[in-house]
């Protein structure tokens, strides 16, 4: 991705230009929504940073940053080569949540995606949630923008009652997968819930909406076994799972 220098506004949200890269696009030239998860990622941490709280002030108290839920709205996906600008905020707490959100604009301010995430922070030596009381103290509520891309925050995401999902493959986590917290980066649960589809459906389609509940941390060596289902409306549902455990839960709506 390529980026240009980031700025804050007066009302505390972060932006920077971005312009889409051959490699974030599908065969229809669009932005590919896992390109957009990876660019949130890196918007996240460089605007936390900016208002001293990203990874190197967290790695000082044994402490990450680890998204949780995430959903994401594709109003009129970017193409190929587009410059468009990417804006993020925090929301501050919602439970055990901190909220993050993000608008992507095209050249004229128009907004073609829209995206709410919700993160929780663990101790990198044990692995273990923090409570997010623990942090407060720097993360101030000034900082906070009381504004919604989306205005509800990602809900649970399940399997629906009753449904008998099949097999769709298995993916062993390997080096390719891990990212700087030691685990496998949120972006590939999402890579290979949309690899559950029908190329054609999503090739011609488009991805429209994502939600997905990342649960529970995968390794190197671990073996992913993915499980899809086609509910009555449409979506797909992706679980992904480490024997008996549901690592991520993904539903994709194209």
């Amino acid at each position: 991705m390529e980026y240009m220098s980031g700025n804050f506004s007066e009302d505390n949200k972060y932006s920077q230009q971005i312009t889409v890269q051959c490699y974030e696009s599908d065969s229809a030239f669009r932005l590919k929504a896992d390109a957009f998860m990876n660019y949130a990622q890196e918007i996240a941490y460089r605007a936390a940073t900016h208002l001293g709280f990203g990874y190197d002030e967290l790695q000082k108290r044994e402490a990450a940053w680890v998204l949780s839920r995430l959903h994401l709205i594709v109003d009129n996906a970017p193409l190929w080569r587009d410059r468009v600008t990417l804006t993020t905020w925090h929301k501050g707490l919602s439970g055990p949540f901190f909220l993050r959100d993000f608008e992507l604009s095209d050249a004229t301010g128009n907004i073609a995606v829209r995206c709410t995430s919700s993160w929780i922070t663990i101790n990198t030596a044990t692995r273990r949630m923090l409570r997010s009381t623990e942090l407060t103290d720097i993360v101030p509520d000034s900082t906070m923008v009381k504004t919604d891309a989306i205005e509800e925050p990602c809900p649970k995401v399940i399997m629906p009652r009753g449904a008998a999902p099949e097999k769709a493959g298995e993916h062993r986590v390997s080096y390719s997968d891990i990212d700087i917290v030691g685990h496998t980066n949120n972006v590939k649960y999402v890579e290979w819930a949309i690899d559950c589809i029908d190329y054609r459906q999503v090739s011609e389609k488009g991805i429209r909406e994502v939600y997905v509940n990342f649960n529970h941390e995968t390794h190197p060596g671990e073996t992913v076994s993915l499980y899809r289902h086609r509910a009555d409306d449409g979506s797909w549902y992706v679980a992904e799972m480490v024997g008996e455990t549901c690592a991520a839960c993904v539903r994709i709506v194209v």
